[in-house]
């Protein structure tokens, strides 16, 4: 295998906040790839640092009487804490107000600057701008800073820059109910010089760019579709004093718009990461510039790990400023959707916007967010749901009750592993076959598919131990040899499930090395069985997550929200809704009319789904295991396959079900109930679902 030389990059936590779960997903997400490429032999650097600058950062100190040096110093010490807290170790962690990454951002803006197109006009252009300003904080406003109704679709509540409902970008002055989110007030529009950078004379390079195979393919024929086929926008890289940033070398008074130096803040932490020696140097050897030999070295690789609201920034402004100035462009911008908590997004007011600390605090084991987050994440921009109901039962199920399982069931009762690994059946051989499948998903960010087939190997592991039943083996001294080959078999593969999942969980294969006296360092670790060391004293590894953690965690997440002002309702025009048919009830005719005493007859429950399996030869047939509430539980058998080709997503999910329906024997089992379900069929089919907060059990009137 040829090494490697791999950077990688996570975006840039705001100092303005603290870290939650949501940022999480996709510092998880990096660090999981960043251990992976390292257990292959790669050398990899995982770069992050502190986003510092802009408005809010200046509110903040003068609201609080500080400075922003004092914030500054404040969060980075809370968020790298926190990083730490959940094993995501980061080669280098720095601060965008660090004076390397003034030293570039100027350099950059030198090398735009001194750029022209190829008529002869210069890539930076000045103009005067009318901009919002808040004449009670006096000073202008950042996007973040003003709030209202999207020029483009009319959704309400959106911010300054950018829809989060449509996708469009705009000027703040282009809102329309436009008020400031410091004081409420309607801020006064008033002019300024700004600076722009023209992106139109890029376009044809971000074209090719952008489908080299650096995104994603829904990425890129989004950029395509919403940016790319018309003229780009000029990009507004300055905002006039009063700013907390870098000034414009050549233009004072005037600052660095925050994204301008944030992306620039990769750079600048490399740079200090060589300049410390915490990295081998020189920088090129991590980010060439155009002169640098390794500059078109396919073995040097830039990868931006980034959520998808700052997609615009990474793949058209930054891709420009890169070739612009003369550095190597990302290798590949892998882009993740937001998370979800219980299939809505994360609110305070319900105790589902939660802190890192407060994790910690209420559930304490880092293991189990991280396996979950893995077990979601499949390499596509598509939002992941923390199910709290499914977070439970997967960490018990695959964790607990998989994983661990081997180890606590077959460690005690042996001092050492045999000198020979005994003949198991081919499991062992068959779990290290399964090696370049489950690093193919690693590599892909498909860590979700990764997770399947290593609890696919322990579920055979685990049939194992119970035909073999060491603990039985332990009560009779004839059988000593029966159980020491048992145990040598069983603690081997769990140690193989330790390798493949020590991306994701690093501590447990640290413990797992530690038992068996052979650290886990490589991939390659999973093809050799262990024989011949002394087995050490067991001790804990994962307990089981009890859902009263897990309540305990959403309450005091609902203790920490603000209480919110009362204030007056505002009246708003609704954007124009769509049509969700293309004709009168779907094109499909509505049936005869039935009296209310019949529809009475119909028992309509909200059901948790607590398992959904494949069935051998049936293309269209899923069968489900839905819990009614207690102990009730019913089989189900739905022709929702071709919808639903992955049926572990079901799992967890509340749906609706027809109750009282007599059972049915099918040709693959009795089925005791119906799924309720919308959609002309094939892969057009939608589960229905009660909002969040119906339990299992409860009727649907």
């Amino acid at each position: 295998m040829t090494e490697r030389q791999i950077l990688v990059t996570a975006a840039l936590p705001y100092v303005n906040g603290h870290i939650h779960i949501g940022h999480l997903v996709e510092y998880i997400q990096a660090d999981v790839w960043v251990r992976f490429q390292r257990l292959r032999g790669h050398q990899v650097a995982y770069i992050c640092a502190d986003d510092t600058h802009g408005t809010a950062t200046m509110i903040r100190a003068r609201q609080e009487g500080r400075s922003e040096q004092q914030i500054m110093a404040e969060m980075s010490t809370a968020h790298q804490a926190d990083f730490a807290a959940f094993g995501i170790e980061f080669t280098h962690y720095g601060s965008t107000d660090s004076a390397s990454n003034q030293v570039l951002v100027a350099e950059i803006w030198k090398a735009l600057r001194a750029a022209k197109d190829g008529s002869g006009t210069a890539i930076v252009a000045e103009r005067d701008v009318t901009q919002l300003y808040d004449a009670k904080v006096g000073s202008f406003l950042a996007d973040r800073f003003v709030k209202g109704t999207c020029p483009k679709c009319a959704t309400p509540d959106q911010y300054g820059d950018s829809c989060e409902k449509c996708g469009s970008t705009y000027s703040p002055g282009d809102l329309k109910n436009a008020v400031s989110t410091l004081s409420g007030t309607t801020p006064e529009v008033r002019s300024a010089r700004h600076y722009f950078v023209r992106l139109e004379p890029f376009r044809d390079f971000l074209k090719a760019w952008t489908r080299s195979g650096a995104l994603q393919t829904e990425i890129a024929n989004w950029l395509h579709g919403a940016f790319l086929a018309e003229e780009l926008r000029d990009w507004d890289v300055s905002r006039p004093a009063p700013y907390f940033g870098f000034e414009i070398p050549d233009a004072p008074g005037n600052y660095f718009y925050v994204w301008v130096d944030a992306p620039v803040g990769y750079l600048a932490s490399l740079t200090d990461a060589v300049a410390t020696g915490t990295l081998p140097g020189p920088v090129a050897r991590w980010w060439p510039k155009r002169h640098d030999p390794a500059f078109s070295d396919g073995a040097v690789e830039i990868h931006h790990f980034i959520g998808k609201d700052i997609t615009y920034f990474h793949t058209l402004f930054w891709p420009a400023m890169l070739q612009t100035a003369g550095w190597k462009l990302p290798t590949k911008v892998h882009v993740h959707g937001f998370l979800t908590v219980d299939g809505e997004k994360m609110s305070k007011s319900k105790g589902t916007f939660v802190r890192a600390r407060t994790y910690l605090e209420q559930i304490g084991e880092p293991a189990y967010l991280r396996y979950y987050f893995a077990s979601k994440l499949n390499g596509k921009v598509e939002d992941i749901d923390l199910n709290l109901a499914e977070f439970t039962a997967k960490v018990n199920s695959d964790l607990v009750g998989k994983v661990v399982n081997l180890a606590s069931r077959t460690a005690r009762f042996v001092p050492a592993l045999t000198a020979a690994y005994p003949d198991d059946g081919g499991l062992f051989a068959a779990g290290a076959a399964a090696a370049d499948d489950i690093a193919a998903a690693y590599e892909a960010c498909d860590y979700g598919d990764a997770a399947r087939r290593i609890m696919a190997l322990a579920d055979k592991a685990n049939a194992y131990v119970e035909a073999h039943a060491p603990w039985a083996l332990k009560k009779d001294p004839a059988k000593a040899v029966e159980l020491a080959a048992a145990c040598t078999i069983s603690l081997n593969l769990f140690r193989q499930l330790a390798v493949y999942l020590a991306p994701i969980l690093p501590d447990l294969a640290r413990q797992a090395g530690e038992l068996l006296g052979a650290p886990i360092t490589a991939w390659r670790d999973a093809a050799t069985p262990v024989v011949g060391r002394p087995i050490a004293t067991f001790s804990h590894l994962l307990a089981r997550l009890e859902s009263a953690k897990v309540q305990a965690m959403i309450t005091a997440s609902q203790a920490e929200a603000p209480v919110p002002a009362a204030t007056a309702p505002v009246a708003t025009t609704a954007a124009p809704v769509a049509s969700a048919a293309a004709e009168p009830f779907a094109g499909e005719p509505l049936a005869p009319t039935i009296a209310f005493e019949d529809f009475q007859k119909i028992d309509l429950r909200a059901a948790l789904v607590v398992n959904a399996e494949e069935v051998p030869k049936a293309k269209k047939i899923l069968k489900l295991t839905v819990s009614l509430g207690g102990s009730e539980q019913r089989t189900i058998f739905a022709g929702i396959k071709t919808a639903y080709p992955d049926p572990t997503v079901l799992i967890g999910r509340v749906i609706v079900v027809v109750a009282n329906l007599a059972p049915r024997q099918m040709s693959f089992g009795l089925s005791e109930g119906m799924a309720v379900a919308a959609g002309p069929g094939d892969k057009d089919i939608f589960l229905l679902a009660p909002d969040s907060g119906a339990k299992a059990g409860q009727r649907v009137h």
